[in-house]
């Protein structure tokens, strides 16, 4: 009975930030496992930056593996960084895939192009904040329904442009925002969707219509 009142006393006290992170690490590992899926996992981490409680924190994790002990136990690989730079100086650059997503992104460009892919990256932190100069060059950013771009915070100078495309229902809840700052000068930014393959553009084609046959003739009579 003892054990019991101490085990649901641990369970009811308050969980930390550093709890909080290591169990998004964890959650992020099993996903990169193939334990969970990129929904799951998007799921799992919005409920552990939200948890209140150990015992919370711990439901998250209670069918993986690497979580046998409690959420505060040590993290399994290196978490994602606060702040990664990228410059480009006539050139390009671009993350895609399980790319780990920082709280922030110093974006420098020169005549080139940046791409950053959030279909498939690791969100680890309720908001990415970034912060641009780019001069005769473009930032696209790839999102996926849940995620937000704002660009209120941009200066756009001259023969410049912003554009957030988010063709997904607007009921879709928010469960990940990019704040976009800095300015624009001779370039643009574009916040889209993927691109459909061939194979979706030709299924989301409508059908042809159906060809009728020729109406019908009364034969010509003979006498």
């Amino acid at each position: 009975m003892a054990d019991d009142a101490s085990a649901q006393a641990r369970e009811d006290q308050r969980a930390t930030h550093e709890d909080r992170d290591r169990v998004v690490e964890v959650l992020r590992l099993a996903a990169g496992d193939g334990r969970l899926t990129l929904e799951e996992l998007d799921e799992r981490v919005g409920a552990a930056l939200t948890a209140r409680t150990y015992g919370e924190l711990t439901a998250l994790v209670s069918d993986l593996p690497a979580a046998r002990d409690t959420p505060a136990g040590p993290p399994g690989a290196p978490g994602p960084k606060d702040l990664v730079r990228i410059e480009c100086h006539h050139s390009g650059a671009r993350r895609d895939g399980q790319w780990l997503v920082p709280r922030r992104m110093q974006i420098q460009v020169t005549i080139g192009n940046v791409l950053l892919d959030f279909t498939q990256a690791i969100l680890s932190w309720p908001a990415l904040q970034i912060d641009v100069q780019i001069h005769s060059g473009t930032l696209t950013l790839v999102t996926r329904p849940g995620i937000m771009v704002d660009t209120d915070d941009l200066e756009i100078l001259q023969a410049s442009t912003a554009k957030v495309l988010a063709p997904w229902d607007p009921d879709v809840p928010v469960r990940f925002r990019i704040d976009v700052a800095g300015t624009l000068d001779v370039s643009s930014i574009t916040a889209r969707p993927p691109r459909r393959t061939l194979s979706q553009q030709l299924l989301r084609r409508r059908p042809l219509p159906q060809a009728q046959p020729p109406p019908a003739t009364n034969p010509r009579s003979t006498i």
